[in-house]
């Protein structure tokens, strides 16, 4: 027999060696852990803020017990599976078990359990966790994948952090749960049509968070209750960003500031991208080509541009700094073979980011070599981190091995740069290239990566976008125009351009990036800032007339709406509100909003649709019923609960406003 007890706020099942916790965890939510090991492991709270737990209702009955908090309900059966309900009593989700022992219908020689922690020989325990499929339940978050779905039902996908890939294991259901896998292994989830199972490849135990909600706004804002809400954004990131790979050197990058300036352009932000610096693992400029750091800082303020300088996390083995942190441990290490990691004009080690003496020891080199400058912003790059191979059981770190807790690193990464930040008294802001569940309560701003620069690329963006925001991640962004191929003379990359721009002029943040042909040459062959290569022009003068005014238009949009942008920020600050999300989260009851996935609300005025495909110049759009939409474009206004098709020339993207101040701001010049 299982012995069932109450300790506290827990509810504890045992039974042949395994250990099952459940209990309150914030508002109509429960933490659930499970483990094979003597003890349970309380040590980290993984993703989770720690919490006091509410007033927990608890009931033991024989074999069988129940925990209430709030509108959430588990309950355990004899067999001990575990099953989760809403506060009417309607099933949310449940474990999918199929042994002698199962009741309901289901008793089965199968002999599959549904929480199976599986001894690894030598090491820790590889898990599955099994649930019962809704078929025609909807799923949406899990993060950012380059794939163009945003209903994941019926998906599959891997639990690992890699360029372009963030994996942030939140999931929201249209059945009204959300669901935290608080596991930093790797590993997979399947949403299939007859189960959904989660794994992980090395753990101690099973560890994850389910909440109940009435609608998707009140289970994203628990979720981001219990996980942390971001800081205040800067007023200055609100703006437009400037940034090409890369500006080689000091007085490259005063021209572009000064010309944009020149023009009467809007310019926020400027950034310096990576091998500005002597070598990687020293966090400083190469002042050969950046001779005057202060005085470059000095400038931009005056010029009302705020300056953000790349920091990556690898250490080479020529640079002074990496024997020093290979004696004192500070880096990342390779069970098996040589200690490279990455090969980048030369060989890298990774610091290692879940160790708070190496997190103290990179901040303190970029504090003395930019924060002292006056830089307060900082572009994490290479963040997953991103390995040459991505042999995950390769690798290991002071926290465990990166098969048990390596997709915690990015988080971690943006946690040294925010608590050095904040004991300096600045609001922290770190663009960074990936991101775990949690990463929103650093500062950390999150862009896609190092994506092509295509239409096809573009829609999976789309995508990513709304996915990170349901996942918590509410400061997210691309480089507009994508990453890579984009050739700045040619006709199809502007048109690409163009409407990339015109969606990110409505992304939380608007950045200008991109790898753009023909290439430049390396102002040196010695080490040094001088020895990489550097795209051709990425500023939006770059490009020829037509495409110029468009973009114009767009900054000048975005300028305007600056006010609007900030509001969402509070509000993300506030509550975990996302400033873009998918229809469904401000038109939950109207079932077309779940089926809309080409167009989005940007705060809760703004309906977006941006043009997707190439040579497309008019497209249907979804306007919800209950309130009146404004074509910002012509003021023309139209009746909510109908399907339209908007003429989209080249000039504009279909944007509508149920606010009609906001929809004269929007229109502007137009």
């Amino acid at each position: 027999m299982a012995i069932l007890k109450k300790e506290g706020n827990r509810l504890i099942r045992e039974y042949d060696g395994e250990k099952l916790w459940i209990e309150p965890w914030g508002g109509s939510a429960l933490r659930v852990r499970c483990t094979r090991c003597y003890k349970m492991d309380e040590s980290q709270d993984w993703a989770l803020l720690p919490c006091e737990g509410g007033e927990a209702k608890i009931t033991i009955d024989g074999q069988e017990a129940a925990i209430q908090n709030g509108g959430i309900t588990a309950k355990i059966e004899k067999s001990g599976k575990v099953l989760f309900y809403n506060r009417q009593g309607g099933l949310l989700l449940e474990e999918y078990l199929r042994t002698e022992e199962a009741v309901g219908g289901f008793n089965s020689l199968l002999k599959v359990k549904a929480r199976d922690l599986r001894p690894v020989i030598g090491g820790e325990y590889s898990l599955t966790m099994r649930f019962e499929s809704k078929r025609d339940e909807r799923l949406y978050g899990m993060g950012q994948y380059q794939q163009s779905i945003l209903n994941l039902k019926g998906a599959t996908l891997e639990l690992a952090q890699r360029n372009s890939q963030a994996s942030v294991p939140f999931l929201l259901s249209d059945s009204g749960y959300g669901f935290l896998w608080n596991n930093p292994a790797i590993g997979r989830a399947t949403f299939g049509t007859n189960l959904t199972e989660w794994e992980a490849k090395s753990t101690q135990q099973l560890d994850y968070w389910i909440c109940a909600g009435d609608a998707p706004a009140e289970i994203v804002e628990r979720y981001s209750a219990a996980t942390g809400r971001p800081p205040m954004m800067p007023d200055y990131a609100t703006g437009f960003w400037q940034c090409k790979l890369r500006y080689q050197t000091q007085e490259e990058l005063l021209q572009v500031a000064r010309e944009y300036k020149r023009r009467g352009l809007p310019l926020s932000v400027i950034v310096i991208d990576y091998f500005h610096w002597p070598n990687q693992g020293t966090w400083q400029f190469d002042r050969e080509y950046w001779p005057d750091p202060e005085g470059m800082v000095r400038e931009l303020r005056e010029l009302g541009v705020e300056l953000m300088v790349s920091v990556w996390p690898t250490v080479d083995s020529e640079s002074p700094n990496f024997p020093l942190m290979l004696e004192r441990g500070l880096l990342a290490q390779t069970d098996r073979g040589v200690r490279t990691q990455m090969q980048f004009l030369g060989n890298e080690t990774f610091f290692d980011a879940t160790n708070p003496e190496a997190r103290e020891f990179v901040w303190n080199e970029c504090k003395k070599n930019y924060y002292d400058y006056g830089i307060r912003s900082f572009w994490l790059d290479a963040a997953e981190p991103e390995y040459s191979t991505y042999d995950f059981d390769l690798y290991r770190y002071s926290l465990g091995s990166n098969l048990k807790v390596g997709n915690i690193y990015p988080a971690l990464y943006a946690k040294a740069f925010y608590d050095g930040l904040r004991r300096e008294g600045e609001d922290p802001l770190m663009l960074i290239r990936c991101a775990w569940a949690g990463s929103q309560r650093y500062g950390t701003l999150v862009w896609s990566g190092d994506i092509h620069s295509s239409f096809e690329s573009m829609r999976d963006q789309f995508a990513a976008g709304l996915s990170m925001s349901i996942a918590g991640i509410p400061w997210w962004t691309t480089d507009i125009g994508g990453f890579n191929g984009g050739d700045i003379h040619d006709p199809y990359f502007h048109e690409v351009l163009v409407r990339w721009f015109q969606y990110g002029a409505f992304c939380p943040v608007m950045r200008l990036h991109g790898s753009r042909l023909p290439w430049k040459e390396p102002l040196s062959d010695k080490v040094g800032g001088g020895m990489c290569s550097s795209g051709a022009e990425n500023e939006v003068y770059s490009f020829g007339g037509p495409v110029y005014e468009i973009c114009k238009d767009y900054m000048q949009l975005r300028e305007r709406i600056r006010p609007y942008v900030t509001g969402l920020m509070a509000e993300a600050h506030k509550k975990g509100t996302p400033p873009m999300r998918p229809m469904f989260y401000d038109f939950p009851h109207q079932k077309e909003a779940w089926e809309t996935e080409d167009q989005y609300m940007f705060g809760p005025d703004v309906l977006v649709a941006p043009v997707m495909y190439h040579e497309m110049r008019e497209r249907g759009v979804w306007l919800p019923e209950g309130r009146e939409w404004i074509d910002t474009a012509t003021g023309e206004r139209f009746a909510g609960g109908q399907r339209i098709v908007c003429q989209a020339p080249i000039e504009r993207m279909p944007v509508f406003c149920s606010n009609e101040a906001l929809s004269i701001t929007i229109r502007g010049s137009h």
